[in-house]
């Protein structure tokens, strides 16, 4: 239903511009189509409502305990022992960082270079562990 005001226009023919060329579908749609008024707007609150945890500091009492359980795992490294260790990453774009918690194989712990050398070939830095504790291997049954 056409509105009454537009009824005396609507079936008159269009006269389009002689000097300049019509527009194509594409670059007219491209007109009206959204846009983002601020790039990285969107992706700046994301990085806002990412949350982080700021690093806990350790007594010296937590650092000799951990110091004598690496002595011990040192000891048993040729075995290459299954850990659960947890250890800080600090986050590359704002305060803090998370802590991570994950299963591997040990290789060798370097105490020159203060990192622990998984099999996997990852390394981690002795000073970014927060806890270690070896795993038992049991066997599963099917």
């Amino acid at each position: 239903m056409i509105p009454e005001k537009y009824k005396g226009i609507i079936d008159l023919p269009y006269h389009g511009s002689e000097t300049r060329p019509k527009m194509d579908r594409v670059n007219r749609a491209a007109q009206f189509s959204p846009f983002a008024a601020l790039v990285g707007y969107y992706e700046i609150l994301g990085e806002t409502d990412r949350q982080t945890v700021l690093q806990e500091d350790f007594g010296e009492d937590d650092r000799t305990e951990l110091d004598r359980k690496l002595t011990l795992l040192i000891e048993k490294e040729k075995q290459r022992p299954l850990i659960t260790v947890t250890y800080f990453v600090p986050d590359e774009k704002k305060e803090g960082g998370r802590y991570v918690t994950e299963t591997k194989n040990i290789k060798r712990v370097d105490t020159t270079l203060r990192k622990m050398i998984f099999t996997d070939k990852t390394e981690l830095p002795l000073d970014s562990i927060v806890s270690f504790a070896e795993k038992e291997e049991t066997d599963a049954p099917d």
